[in-house]
């Protein structure tokens, strides 16, 4: 059995203890001994297809999603301007989380997934406990997203008059066909999809932020108006900066919604991390991850804060309320029908769309190298026959079940008693991501006190602290969880898989290794 592709991990005893001799004797004499990539990739049967652009979109991509373009309308509600540094101190947490992920993606870019990292640092056991929480987390965020996408493109339709509810069923299986095909053809398919949908995200972003400018420079005014997706009218107003300083508060709303923003924040920039599921396939890796990884968060912040207050500025804050439902106008729609865009629901919904899919589209890619990885570390004969590549140099079979278990998302939600509970793990699902966030920062740490540090890799600074940061903001958020009713029942779900399986990991690690040392006392 290997650790991931760790046919560089557990390959060999020998191996790892030549290496480790290696790296001490060249921290001895300060100079790291970085192996190249050509020799870590003699047992990585990917290919290679991702540039550079490929690789920054995909982060962008995979960041980006419907929580901007419909969600931030609730966060605006929940604490007003101050969101804007709630954004920026989220989105530097999650930079320090990418700093780790790159430093030790960075030593070893023949790995298939960040995951392998927490294998090999913390333990067999908490590395099956992360794969397969990972692996299962991506189906259901799997499961939720190509509902999302069929109730989106209802919507869209719905626009234009068209009733599509009987087809939602149908709407599903295509878009999950298509996007699981894109993912079997080669992996710079999947880079060039990624690459087009995340343009189509960015020019909607950057169109609200111009939009914004132009009206802010005329001192654009407009009347009360009724917005789709917004219940009674909303208060006409002037275009002007004053509108986000008007008032302005640390938490307006008071310190208990001030603390439930960070989980929503928190949750917009899930998924982030699938930068370290690409560097396997990568061309130039040390070249490209540093880059990307850097840039990255400084291109979300302007996404995402540019987009809030671009936002703010034409619509004051205090007109954002809760609709009857318990939902939230989308701020896109508002900004685009007070430009005077009649069609401004039909052009939101699209990009809509077309973010759930490249959501879809990472989640499905992801998802499948996941599996493929866990089926080399199997032991099982039927599982490693998912550990395999196809003639295009991609693990096909491990895409083909994980498209198929995201498949069941239909049947799932057309059963009235299964569907609530899925509502239930999905969101739970969410919750666990913590715990793997966690383990990835222990690991880190775990790296920089190993022989495997590289002192003139891609280091990160102050590890010793920032890595605690992370961790302790990570708690901070988990424990939030637990102040509202609408996410206690994921907190608790997620506490209890962490203790069921987590424990069940631990205990059939430590039985198989007593087992195994009675064999070698015989």
């Amino acid at each position: 059995m290997t650790f991931g592709n760790t046919k560089t991990g557990k390959a060999g005893t020998n191996t790892q203890a030549a290496d480790a001799s290696d790296a001490t004797q060249n921290a001895q004499s300060t100079q790291s001994h970085i192996k190249s990539v050509e020799s870590l990739d003699k047992d990585n049967d990917m290919e290679r297809g991702l540039k550079n652009r490929h690789v920054q979109f995909i982060a962008i991509g995979g960041t980006i999603g419907t929580g901007l373009f419909l969600g931030s309308g609730k966060s605006i509600a929940l604490t007003g301007p101050s969101i804007i540094f709630v954004y920026i101190g989220v989105g530097l947490i999650m930079f320090l989380l990418m700093r780790a992920i790159g430093e030790m993606m960075y030593s070893d870019p023949s790995q298939h997934t960040f995951i392998n990292f927490i294998t090999r640092y913390l333990g067999r056991a908490w590395g099956k406990f992360a794969g397969w929480t990972y692996w299962i987390v991506l189906i259901l965020t799997g499961m939720t997203e190509i509902t999302a996408v069929s109730t989106y493109f209802v919507t869209f339709f719905g626009t234009f008059g068209i009733d599509l509810n009987a087809w939602k069923w149908l709407i599903e299986l295509c878009f999950l066909v298509a996007l699981t095909g894109i993912n079997l053809i080669a992996v710079k398919v999947f880079g060039e999809a990624e690459f087009w949908f995340s343009m189509i995200k960015i020019t909607l972003i950057v169109g609200l932020i111009v939009t914004a400018v132009v009206m802010l420079f005329l001192g654009f005014s407009y009347p009360a108006t009724h917005i789709e997706g917004v219940d009674g009218t909303v208060s006409g107003a002037t275009v002007s900066l004053t509108n986000i300083a008007d008032g302005f508060q640390l938490a307006p709303n008071g310190w208990m919604n001030f603390f439930m923003s960070f989980q929503m924040v928190f949750f917009a920039y899930q998924l982030i991390e699938f930068v370290g599921v690409t560097v396997s396939e990568t061309q130039n890796p040390r070249k490209v991850l540093p880059k990307a990884v850097n840039e990255l968060i400084m291109r979300i912040l302007i996404f995402y804060v540019g987009a809030l207050v671009a936002i703010m500025a034409i619509v004051p804050w205090r007109n954002f309320h809760q609709n009857a439902d318990g939902s939230f106008g989308s701020p896109f729609i508002m900004v685009f029908k007070y430009a005077g865009l009649d069609w401004a629901a039909a052009l939101v919904f699209f990009v809509v769309i077309t973010a759930a899919a490249s959501a879809l589209n990472s989640l499905i890619y992801s998802a499948g190298r996941h599996l493929y990885q866990l089926a080399q570390d199997s032991e099982s004969p039927a599982m490693q026959r998912l550990g395999e590549v196809s003639d295009r140099k991609v693990p096909a079979k491990a895409i083909v079940v994980s498209g198929c278990m995201i498949l069941f998302s239909p049947i799932i939600n057309a059963i009235p008693g299964i569907s609530g509970a899925f509502v239930l793990f999905a969101s739970a699902a969410s919750a666990v991501v913590i715990f793997i966030y966690i383990l990835t920062m222990l690991a880190h740490r775990r790296y920089r006190q190993s022989a495997d540090f590289l002192p003139d890799g891609f280091v990160m600074p102050a590890w010793q602290v920032l890595d605690w940061v992370a961790v302790a903001f990570y708690v901070l958020v988990y424990v939030t969880l637990f102040l509202s009713t609408d996410t206690l029942g994921s907190a608790i779900a997620g506490l209890v898989w962490l203790v069921a399986f987590g424990g069940y990991c631990l205990l059939h690690e430590r039985f198989q290794n007593r087992d195994l040392k009675a064999a070698l006392g015989k």
